[in-house]
């Protein structure tokens, strides 16, 4: 006996199916077709993905390598003018600012005390004077009291005088003879001891040593000035500021680039639009260290005959260290390149690694570790092509190539920029 289609769907005695069974294989048969739609969407954009990449060209030309510094700006001959003398300074007779000549008067030391001093040390003299020669008379009269004596003697044939009063008569000969030399040293120090006044006395008009100009100038009228321990400096001279020098730190990488002639310009904010030329002078052995950073010092000559720069003055110093003609150029940013490498399809997860995001990292750099040679890549049908090359000097920016299948025009990647859609 057959049994009706409504008979077998009846379960529990009820005739007509269950509804929510029937909704449940609705719901499966749509998220069924929903994942299969989306599986061939992803596949789709997946197969047509291409990497975009960032181009330069290749060019032919000049090449200028520079090593950078900054320092300050100096003179070439500053002199410190101070006094010698304690005293209390009368007249300043220069200013900021002012040129002056050698042997110019700076500024006047009070010599009221050191004009007394000589007067004094004058009357010494004179009564040092007075006193040799009255030494010197007593030297005569005794000496022709002993000859006197002797004389007796030798007519008397030694009997008188006695040898006592020959003695004594020899003592005080020889006494007035001391006498004499003391007043003739007393005499020499009393010269000396003027002479070394009269010094300080010229000393007290401070005068300038060279030609130049003022830049600082500490004294002022009525200041005491006390040169017991050191010298007070109370001006400071420039000799020429048309001839200045500009002192610079050469990092410890650098310095064995920079040598004695090389060309060089610097800036200074001062005049921010405005280049000014310089030429190495010096690079000193000697090396500063300020915060582990080692430096050495270096000269650079800078004319400056329109007085347009300063002493002390910030400047930033670029040095040409090398200058390449006609080389073929490439810029750094294609040499530091690695194209990304892509991920194997076999890895892929089948579906669910499409519906589910992606670890960060999917796509891996090239190591540079892995090959250290100097390289390129181009672009050939789409396709990337890797060139290595030898490279020369570089400024930085571009690099000098010397061997490579590259000619001026050609475009090198430098960058990756995005996935076409």
């Amino acid at each position: 006996m057959t049994q009706e289609p409504k008979d077998i769907l009846d379960i529990g005695g009820k005739s007509t199916p269950d509804r929510s069974i029937r909704l449940y294989i609705m719901w499966g048969i749509g998220l069924l077709a929903v994942l299969v739609g989306l599986f061939f969407l992803i596949n789709s954009r997946n197969s047509s993905g291409q990497i975009k990449y960032r181009t330069q060209q290749v060019r032919q030309g000049d090449l200028v390598v520079t090593v950078s510094a900054t320092g300050t700006l100096q003179p070439t001959n500053q002199v410190d003018v101070g006094s010698e003398i304690s005293g209390t300074i009368r007249t300043v007779e220069v200013d900021y600012n002012d040129y002056v000549k050698k042997g110019q008067v700076l500024a006047h030391i009070d010599t009221a005390k050191l004009e007394a001093q000589i007067q004094q040390t004058e009357a010494s003299l004179k009564a040092a004077r007075a006193h040799l020669l009255q030494t010197k008379a007593t030297v005569t009269e005794t000496r022709a009291r002993l000859n006197r004596l002797l004389e007796v003697q030798r007519t008397s044939d030694g009997r008188a005088p006695s040898k006592l009063d020959i003695d004594a008569a020899q003592a005080a000969f020889d006494r007035a003879q001391a006498d004499e030399a003391n007043a003739k040293a007393s005499i020499d120090q009393a010269e000396a001891t003027l002479k070394a006044q009269k010094t300080d006395l010229y000393k007290s008009i401070i005068r300038s040593p060279i030609d130049g100009v003022v830049l600082k100038r500490s004294a002022e009228p009525g200041q005491t000035v006390a040169a017991t321990f050191q010298t007070p400096i109370l001006f400071t001279l420039a000799e020429d500021l048309t001839q200045m020098e500009l002192h610079v730190d050469v990092d410890e990488a650098d310095v064995g680039r920079v040598h004695e002639g090389q060309a060089a310009v610097f800036t200074v904010d001062a005049y921010p639009n405005r280049s000014f030329p310089a030429q190495v002078k010096q690079v000193r052995f000697g090396s500063k260290t300020v915060s582990g950073v080692v430096t050495y010092e270096t000269i650079l000559m800078v004319d400056n005959r329109d007085i347009s720069l300063r002493p002390g003055m910030t400047a930033t110093a670029n040095i040409t260290v090398n200058e390449v003609k006609d080389a073929l150029l490439v810029p750094n940013a294609a040499l530091r390149f690695n194209p990304p490498v892509a991920q194997p399809k076999e890895q892929r997860g089948g579906l669910v690694s499409y519906l589910l995001p992606r670890p960060p990292g999917h796509q891996k750099v090239q190591s540079e570790e892995q090959d250290k040679r100097s390289h390129v890549w181009v672009l050939k049908d789409g396709q990337l092509i890797r060139l290595d090359l030898e490279i020369g000097h570089t400024d930085g920016i571009m690099t000098e190539i010397k061997s490579a299948n590259l000619r001026p025009g050609m475009e090198v990647v430098v960058d990756v920029l995005e996935k076409k859609k």
